[in-house]
């Protein structure tokens, strides 16, 4: 494997609008995103909701001209710090590059633009039988939310609107 890069991506060029389609499919296709490939429509308004949304951040992970993993994030804002956050919605590396450190690159990478904007801190959510990828995150030093010990831990919840 070559030196693999970590860039931010700029989805106005066609190869970082390709890479991002193309790690997202491969999430998708994933057993711990959907297990299916995009639906050709949802492909075909990717690219152009990314553009839209202002708070759109990703992060790309090339081996060579290939691209190996990305980080899909949000800019937020916690309302008990006053401050921005960063949610990091879709996090993929490639099969074959996992256990290469190119996932903790890159969340080393957001975590860098966080620090950057002044964000207060990272979040995100994983599946709970996730072994690797939950290892990954607590050795980042992702924690599981609970703001106070009495309440628990948050749950993460989700409604289809279709």
């Amino acid at each position: 494997m070559t030196t693999v890069a970590i860039i931010e991506a700029d989805l106005r060029l066609p190869e970082h609008q390709e890479a991002v389609l193309a790690m997202v499919d491969a999430y998708s296709r994933d057993a711990m995103g959907e297990a299916k490939p995009l639906d050709p429509d949802v492909r075909a308004r990717l690219i152009p909701g990314l553009q839209k949304h202002s708070t759109t951040l990703i992060f790309l992970a090339f081996d060579g001209d290939r691209p190996v993993g990305a980080a899909v994030c949000f800019i937020g804002f916690s309302t008990f710090a006053a401050k921005p956050l960063i949610n990091i919605h879709d996090f993929v590396v490639l099969t074959a590059s996992r256990g290469k450190g190119v996932g903790r690159r890159l969340l080393d990478a957001v975590e860098g633009k966080a620090r950057e904007l002044g964000c207060c801190k990272l979040t995100l959510e994983v599946m709970d039988n996730n072994h690797h990828a939950l290892r990954m995150y607590r050795a980042a030093g992702f924690v599981r939310y609970a703001p106070q010990e009495k309440t628990g831990t948050a749950i993460f919840m989700s409604k289809p609107l279709h």
